[in-house]
């Protein structure tokens, strides 16, 4: 278990490369609304935009996703429980007004780039900002 990456993947690194290519800046691995413990890999805190990159067997890929042949009904259960919170945290931000991107691992870099990109730009001009925010590598 040591050795899998919650965060750094490599889809996530060349998202990131790719939406920074595109001048907008975020924090990574950011709590949005400070009294949720839950992180997102890029928030967008001015343009009110969370941006996750989930995997395809740890958050249940409806395409890729193969239940485990050894001790199945943990990994089952344990990513029923993932899934659940991933709602969870969905329904907590748009119920604070964040717009939450998910995208899954397989997904194009390049079109996931462009919808965030897309997004936050939507997202600023209907705020009245134009400033990027900052990049935290923290």
């Amino acid at each position: 278990m040591q050795a899998i990456r919650n965060k750094d993947t490599k889809p996530e690194q060349l998202i990131r490369r790719l939406v920074h290519a595109q001048g907008l800046r975020y924090r990574l691995h950011a709590r949005p609304l400070p009294d949720l413990r839950r992180t997102a890999d890029l928030v967008f805190r001015p343009a009110k935009v969370a941006v996750f990159i989930d995997g395809c067997y740890w958050h249940g890929c409806p395409e890729h996703y193969v239940a485990p042949r050894v001790n199945a009904g943990y990994w089952s259960d344990k990513v029923a429980h993932n899934m659940a919170r991933d709602r969870d945290t969905d329904e907590r931000l748009m119920e604070a007004g964040w717009l939450v991107l998910r995208f899954w691992e397989h997904e194009s870099s390049n079109l996931c780039a462009d919808r965030i990109a897309a997004a936050v730009i939507a997202r600023r001009t209907a705020l009245g900002t134009s400033s990027p925010s900052h990049i935290d590598h923290t």
